[in-house]
């Protein structure tokens, strides 16, 4: 830490000091042009139907971004446990985290619910106009100072973030130079966890309403009970209110709702307002490239993923057409195929259909016919990933889902997870804890 402060955690300080006006002027120099950026758009999608369909990607200098690379895990250290400063529930650009870990997560919390008799759950998908743009460098140093992140760390940040040059480029065609003080850099290597430490503040507040994060994709989970809807109403309104002392603006437009409701007699739900705007209600939502519908059933998202994985099959056999090897095609397969057989598959396959799991499986016989070799089936890749991402939640104690791995007296079992429905029995923490009782050597190792 000493180094990079003798660098430039106190460039001002050092710059004003007695050292000749021909070497401040070239740190000087030097300091401008590694905060200059040139701003690059990048489609979100293959159809572009207006400006927002871009992502503003920011190009910096390979000094700035070496430079960030040194304080990334200083400042990783003053956030990291123990105690967790962090919010649990957010669980971008964290250790022991990931995608499946959120929509996990999520769906423990409603079909936990819903195991309760007169229960439904609202889950509202939020959407931020340009968050990573919006950040105010004040107010994230405030927010870091809130959080013992040493000062000189916070002033460096700060003035990383202000009078930053830009310039947009597209194609051969360049904008004027621009200075900005708004925001964070999309690109940076700061920017997602500068973002999580920005809206850390950002929770709920009632037990019955659940607020997961993950960067810019925050979903509010309401538990309801007996028709009560305040605390979850409450929370969005607090949530409209949080944003706008925060400079972050909701787009209501692309904002939705989706009611999962196993009731036998409902009555209609009336919409929920942010902003003096009704919130679309739909059957389904993509929730961190997860497909999550109102039944909580997997087809749409095995579909997808069947798709995705028979287009690919194309490039394999190709390769054989050009005699690659075995060995070369197998790892090909692995790369590009498999990994898109195992996506998110810790959340939907144990709730899957046999008819599903048995088009998955066509496509990894197709693929042993096309390298000539045996591949892993689906349910191999399934328990072998389960297994894993179990075992990383066990060691985490500071994980939301660790209390759920319970161990019995004897230690060598988990207390089964009780469940009523065949929803909640077939999702992830129910089916983990099977999966290591059936075997201790799996839960013992973690």
């Amino acid at each position: 830490m000493a180094r990079i402060s003798a660098l430039t955690l106190d460039f001002h300080q050092r710059t004003s000091s007695t050292a000749s006006s021909s070497l401040v002027q070239t740190n000087l120099l030097l300091w401008v042009r590694s905060k200059f950026s040139i701003i690059v758009p990048v489609p979100k999608k293959p159809r572009i139907t207006g400006l927002n369909d871009y992502r503003p990607v920011a190009l910096t200098s390979v000094v700035m971004k070496s430079f960030e690379h040194l304080v990334l895990p200083h400042l990783k250290t003053f956030t990291a446990p123990p105690p967790p400063p962090l919010d649990p529930l957010q669980f971008a650009y964290r250790a022991n985290r990931s995608v499946d870990d959120a929509i996990n997560m999520a769906l423990q919390f409603i079909l936990q619910h819903l195991d309760s008799p007169g229960t439904y759950a609202r889950i509202l998908f939020v959407d931020f106009s340009s968050a990573f743009n919006t950040i105010l460098p004040d107010l994230l140093q405030d927010k870091m100072s809130q959080m013992n992140v040493p000062d000189p760390i916070c002033r460096w940040i700060t003035d990383f973030l202000t009078d930053r040059k830009q310039q947009v480029r597209l194609g051969k065609n360049v904008s004027d130079l621009r200075t900005v003080s708004t925001g964070s850099p999309q690109g940076c290597v700061l920017s997602p966890l500068l973002f999580s430490l920005y809206t850390n503040s950002c929770t709920s507040k009632h037990e019955s309403v659940k607020l997961i994060k993950f960067a810019d994709d925050t979903t509010i989970i309401g538990l309801i009970s007996n028709g009560d809807e305040s605390a979850y109403r409450m929370e969005a309104e607090r949530l409209v209110s949080w944003c706008s002392h925060n400079n972050l603006v909701l787009n209501t437009q692309k904002t939705a709702e989706v009611v999962v409701d196993f009731r036998k007699h409902t009555h209609p739900i009336p919409p929920l307002n942010l902003s003096d705007t009704p919130i679309t209600m739909v059957d389904s939502c993509r929730f961190l490239g997860t497909t999550i519908s109102q039944d909580l059933e997997w087809e749409p998202t095995i579909t997808t993923i069947r798709k995705k994985a028979q287009q690919r099959m194309y490039f394999l056999r190709q390769l054989k057409k050009f005699y690659l090897s075995p060995q070369s095609m197998r790892q090909f397969y692995t790369a590009i195929i498999e990994s898109i057989l195992t996506s998110s598959i810790t959340v939907w396959y144990a709730g899957a259909t046999t008819r599903d799991k048995k088009r998955l499986q066509r496509v990894v016989r197709s693929a042993e016919k096309v390298i000539g070799c045996e591949l892993p089936s689906i349910q191999d890749l399934y328990t072998s990933r389960t297994l894993r991402c179990a075992g990383r939640i066990i060691a985490d104690s500071c994980h939301p889902g660790h209390s759920l791995f319970d161990s019995l007296p004897s230690g060598r079992r988990l207390r089964s997870i009780r469940t009523r429905t065949s929803h909640h029995k077939n999702s992830f923490f129910p089916s983990a804890v099977g999966l290591l009782n059936e075997n201790p050597r799996a839960a013992h190792s973690s």
